[in-house]
């Protein structure tokens, strides 16, 4: 800003030269968790668990991987990405404002971004993929930008705890009713599944009826897991409070921080995770009445887990500090960078070759085979990646949200 101006202009998007390595190393590898959690909601056709979403039946193999995505990855990535998207929304208000522009064009730029997430995430549904998180994301940034940008450190973190209270509330509660229904003799018969809404585009063989179908779910979903849930918006706030306080960025300076974090997240999430495991797979039986109880209990430990998993990126980050980073490294961390249009690719490698209405692979595959299928996919899209940062060139789905968002303004390469 010139010496006598009096409006500074928007800061651009940071270029690649200016970007912390752990936050992108975190997105690069949670897309490989949102591809092995997606995609059973694939395998249509068969009996599905009422809680957890994956099919009742299998191999010896298949269970093994149905245990392994209970316990580690359902219901603990989305808070892993909200948190990153947290993160990156406050990192974005803070350069505005170092650059000097006012606060109500910072939170407008903001909650512009954020309007065309929603808008991103509707496409998205419509011609791909009805469990879109970017509405939901965009859908809860609106509000806790109106709400909270402005707000002291310890209001985020009190209204967090807030949600993660009422979380646990709900978890307890649930796991109570489940006891309650066993002692009692009320258990529902088994096998009712999930709602037939959660795999009706996979298994409809019409391309138009299929776009309904995904968009019915995705305007149910969206205010579900970006508002109504509190999982998410208890993990952008944390994801707010971490990045003023530049945890990710200068993680040298928050290493207690970090571990504690890591190891008591990553213990909450798959201590938790593992009786849901164990009881879907029928190594505990006697529960499969009763398996809704474990729902609340998978949300409220996901928080915990799903920041554990950003942590360990953290600490991967600081130890990467000053080193000349290796190919794995890299090729992870250009996905990283990439993350909106690998996710939006792993829709387009998925939806035509999974779906009915496509080549329908999914009602032949076990979910062993469809988690070697999710693997494949993000290496695909890891390839897409690093054939693109050679070149030093964005993903496209980042210049258009960035053009959208910014509106013409230079890319800041430091």
């Amino acid at each position: 800003m010139t010496v006598g101006s009096t409006r500074a202009e928007p800061a651009g998007p940071l270029g690649a030269s200016g970007r912390a390595p752990a936050p992108d190393l975190a997105r690069g590898a949670m897309l490989l968790l949102i591809a092995l959690a997606n995609t059973p909601f694939y395998l249509y056709g068969r009996a599905h668990s009422a809680a957890g979403f994956h099919p009742v039946d299998g191999s010896v193999l298949d269970r093994v991987v149905q245990a392994v995505i209970i316990t580690g990855v359902d219901m603990r990535v989305y808070p892993m990405f909200a948190f990153l998207f947290g993160y990156g929304m406050a990192v974005i208000h803070r350069r505005q404002r170092e650059r000097g522009v006012p606060e109500r064009a910072a939170s407008r730029l903001l909650q512009r971004r954020n309007l065309w997430m929603l808008v991103f995430g509707f496409v998205h549904a419509a011609l791909l993929w009805g469990g879109d998180v970017l509405g939901a994301y965009g859908l809860c940034g609106l509000l806790l930008v109106w709400l909270f940008v402005r707000r002291a450190d310890r209001t985020l973190l009190v209204w967090a705890g807030v949600a993660t209270g009422v979380l646990t509330l709900v978890a307890a509660l649930s796991m109570v009713g489940g006891w309650a229904a066993l002692q009692f003799g009320q258990v529902p018969p088994a096998g009712a599944g999930m709602p037939a809404s959660m795999t009706a585009s996979a298994s409809e063989t019409s391309v138009i009826a299929a776009v309904g179908d995904r968009l019915a779910l995705w305007a149910v979903l969206t205010p579900a897991q970006g508002v109504l849930g509190l999982a998410v918006p208890a993990a952008v706030l944390l994801g707010m409070w971490s990045a003023r306080r530049r945890v990710l960025e200068r993680p040298q300076d928050h290493l207690r921080l970090l571990r504690v974090t890591a190891v008591a997240g990553i213990a909450v999430g798959w201590g938790a995770g593992l009786p849901h495991a164990l009881a879907h797979t029928g190594v505990v039986g006697g529960l499969d009445g009763v398996l809704w109880m474990f729902s609340g209990l998978q949300m409220a430990t996901g928080v915990a887990c799903g920041i554990g998993y950003v942590a360990v990126f953290g600490l991967i980050g600081h130890r990467l500090a000053g080193r000349a980073p290796g190919p794995v490294s890299s090729a992870v961390t250009a996905v990283g960078k990439r993350s909106l249009s690998c996710y939006v690719g792993q829709s387009v490698l998925c939806a035509p070759v999974l779906a009915a209405w496509g080549l329908g692979l999914g009602a032949s595959l076990g979910s062993a085979g469809m988690a070697l299928y999710a693997v494949g996919v993000w290496l695909v899209t890891l390839v897409f990646a690093v054939l693109l940062e050679r070149r030093g060139a964005p993903g496209p789905a980042e210049v258009l949200l960035r053009r959208l968002t910014y509106r013409g303004a230079p890319v800041a390469r430091r």
